[in-house]
This record gives C-alpha cells, sequence and structure tokens, in this order.
C-alpha cells in the first residue's frame, strides 16, 4: 500500500491544512496544522534565525506583533521566577516603504507581515505549546507569501522598514506580490504574462520554462476548478462568509448581490436581531475558542471556568493554562450539573461554561437547557462549540451566549483552507 512521506499532504495536490504523518507501526494518519508545523513554515523560521538568531535560537511565527507578545507572556507565565524577557524576543518584519509605489495594489488587500518569537532551542516545547492550544500561528500560505517577500527584499525589520537592509540585496528586481504561484491564473506566473518562453525568479535567479509553469500551476485543485478570487473581493467574500454563519444568507448569489441585499427579518438561527455584525472571524477554530476565553476574562475578570464534557483536548489546555484554571466535568452527566448547582449555591463563581454539541470525539450532546437556566441563575456565560454539528443542522444558539466553531472543515469544500468564528 502507498503511504505518502511525513510532510506530505493529503490529497497530495492539496499543500496545505491536513499532511500527512507516519506512525512507526508502518500505518498513516492525518495531523492538523497545529500538530506539525508545515515545512514551508519551518523553512521561513530557518531562514529567519540565519539572518537574526544564532544556531542555539528557533522561531515561531506569528501574524501580528499583538499575537507575538501574548506568546512572550505564555514564556513568562511558563518560566516562573524566570525572566522571559530574556528568554523570548520579538522581531516584527513589515514592508518596505517603495517610493516607487510598487505592490500598492497587493497591500491594499494584503500584506505580507509577520512576527517571529525566537527562543532557545531549549525551550521550544513551551512555544509549540503556545501555537498548537492557542491556534493563532501563521498559515502555510501566509509563510510562502512572506518567505518570498522576504527574499525579494520587500519584507524587513520593523526599525529598518523604511530604509534599506543590510542583510538584504537591494539590486534585487522586484516583482508584483500575487501569493504562491500555486494561486495564480495559469496565464501569469509571478506577475509575468503567461505568453513569455520562460519565468523569471528574482529570489533564486532562476528560468522556469513555459511548460513547467503551466504543470506547476495545473496541479492544485483551486486552479483547476478556478475558484481563486481577484484580491480585491476579500472584503466582500468575508462579509459573505460572515452572512451565511448569521443565517441571513442562505443562497448562492454573487458578491455583489451579498453586499447589497438587505437583512432579511427572520434567519436560520431561530435568534431575532442576529446579523453578520454578530459574527467575528478568526483565523482557526481553536483561536475563535482561545480568543473567547481572552476576552471574557479581559472583561469580567479572571475567573476559573467549566468545561463541561469530554472536550476536543485544546480547548481544555486552554481553559487550564490561561487564568486560574477550571473545573472540568469529562462525563457530562446531570449528576455533574447537579455537582456545578450545589458550587454555585456555595457561592463558586465561574467565568464561562464551555462545551461540544454534540461532543468530539464521544458525540455526547450536553443539557443545554438546564446549562442555560444555571447560567441565567447564577451569572455565568455559556460557550457552545456547533462544529460537529454544524450551524445547518443543529440550532444552539438559543441557549448559548457564544457560539465557536471551526470553518476549516467546510468551508472551502475541501478542507484546504483554515478558519474559525464566533457569534455573540
Amino acid at each position: 500500500m502507498f503511504i505518502q512521506e511525513v510532510g506530505q499532504s493529503i490529497p497530495s495536490d492539496t499543500p496545505h491544512v491536513t499532511i500527512n504523518f507516519r506512525l512507526c507501526a508502518g500505518n498513516a494518519k492525518d495531523v492538523r496544522p497545529r500538530f506539525f508545523v508545515d515545512k514551508s513554515i519551518t523553512s521561513f523560521a530557518a531562514t529567519l534565525i540565519e539572518h537574526y538568531g544564532t544556531p542555539e535560537e528557533w522561531a515561531t511565527l506569528f501574524p501580528s506583533h499583538a499575537i507575538a507578545e501574548r506568546c512572550t507572556c505564555f514564556f513568562q507565565d511558563q518560566l516562573g521566577s524566570q525572566n522571559a524577557g530574556q528568554v523570548a524576543r520579538v522581531l516584527n518584519l513589515l514592508p518596505r516603504t517603495d517610493p516607487e509605489k510598487r505592490f500598492v495594489e497587493d497591500q491594499r488587500h494584503i500584506k505580507p507581515m509577520i512576527s517571529a518569537v525566537i527562543y532557545p532551542k531549549s525551550y521550544s516545547s513551551v512555544a509549540k505549546s503556545f501555537w498548537q492550544h492557542s491556534g493563532e500561528g501563521i498559515s502555510s500560505r501566509r509563510a510562502e507569501l512572506c518567505h518570498r517577500a522576504f527574499d525579494d527584499g520587500f519584507l524587513v525589520p520593523s526599525i529598518d522598514s523604511e530604509q534599506n537592509t543590510q542583510n538584504h540585496e537591494q539590486s534585487v528586481p522586484h516583482r508584483p506580490l500575487k501569493g504562491p504561484r500555486r494561486y495564480q491564473r495559469g496565464t501569469s506566473v509571478n506577475g509575468i504574462d503567461g505568453d513569455s518562453e520562460s519565468k523569471y525568479t528574482p529570489n533564486h535567479g532562476l528560468l522556469i520554462d513555459k511548460q513547467q509553469a503551466v504543470v506547476e500551476g495545473a496541479q492544485f485543485v483551486e486552479e483547476r476548478y478556478g475558484r481563486n478570487l481577484d484580491l480585491s473581493l476579500v472584503g466582500k467574500a468575508k462579509l459573505a462568509i460572515r452572512r451565511r454563519i448569521a443565517g441571513a444568507l442562505t443562497a448562492n448569489v454573487d458578491l455583489d448581490q451579498t453586499a447589497e441585499d438587505a437583512i432579511p427579518s427572520t434567519s436560520i438561527r431561530q435568534v431575532p436581531g442576529i446579523s453578520e455584525d454578530d459574527v467575528y472571524l478568526y483565523p482557526s477554530g481553536m483561536s475563535s475558542i482561545f480568543n473567547t476565553h481572552r476576552i471574557m476574562m479581559a472583561c469580567r475578570g479572571k475567573m476559573r471556568s467549566i468545561c463541561f464534557g469530554f472536550p476536543y483536548i485544546d480547548t481544555l489546555k486552554i481553559l487550564e493554562k490561561w487564568g486560574p484554571g477550571c473545573q472540568f466535568y469529562g462525563s457530562g452527566s446531570a449528576e455533574d450539573l447537579d455537582d456545578l448547582e450545589r458550587r454555585c449555591e456555595r457561592g463558586e463563581k465561574f467565568l464561562a461554561l464551555f462545551c461540544e454539541f454534540p461532543g468530539n470525539p464521544l458525540l455526547k450532546s450536553p443539557d443545554l437547557r438546564r446549562i442555560r437556566a444555571l447560567a441565567d441563575r447564577f451569572a455565568f456565560a455559556v460557550v457552545v462549540d456547533e462544529t460537529i454539528g454544524n450551524f445547518l443542522n443543529i440550532h444552539v444558539l438559543p441557549h448559548a451566549d457564544v457560539v465557536v466553531s471551526s470553518l476549516t472543515k467546510v468551508f472551502s469544500g475541501d478542507s484546504n483552507v483554515m478558519g474559525g468564528r464566533s457569534l455573540e
């Protein structure tokens, strides 16, 4: 039986989201990006260490400075009395100011920015824990985009973002940044018209013949089925996603119609007044859970949370490692709710109850009606993860304060994009 090599995708022509991991016994299983960091991400991290680190250091990459700072705070919490400020540092890379106004068209919709947390390799487990539990690491697509921008001299450290850097040759020819080549139309590779007999890649100085370029573009599902959108449609695409999640968009329409149509008076969510303004998008499903918990602690103060039922493991880890901890009811039974009620009657205060409907992987469903009654009585929030059930099949919002879900599994049709959302 054919078994793919470690790090290859499933299927092999879809390089993002799901990869294949070979077990010692010769079997194979799917591995999520948070558990096994994609090769494109580790390659970019190695490049940054080569330029800005030492052989004893490694880097974990995030899409923003704010997330990188949360990672360094996690270092501080995990290392206790040690000075995390001397252990982990943040390197921000931003687009270089371009007096000739190149790349302006693409930057209106997507900016190749990155923040790297650099630390000794001996602390890699701490960074890996934050990466896995929070779901806030960069995607392989962003890694490819930013790595190429860095090699082209367009992405530079923030302190030098308006100056030339000594680490990059400023004489290197520039090309428009359209994202990874595989997501461009077959008629244009790296900004060069498809009629050209050869393609020039500035960062490597290589000539790629026309036939190879066509084959490379044709082998990807996104290219073959023409699902790529022009970058100018990014905002409308996000609006369409938010409206569909809110239950206000129930038919297949053009993006222009999505933006112009009035919000209907009713939606499949069965809760009046719900609109796209109540939907928040995140880079992954775990990120939606992580940030919901983080925001609740910021608004209501740090209190223990409740993990009700046997959850997906990272949900429990988030509640245990961030904040004062959690009360774990693994069975999710009526007896557990009796115990919770007694605790609340004795004066224990809780931030929120987190549960899944149904649970992953046991498919057990909690008693949401009783949970809602207890939450109203004792003033804690209810957060329901509906990923497995999907909002087209179940209606948990009437019983929840926040509904979270992973979009990775369904929203592209091929599980080759990452995303998450919360509905509040």
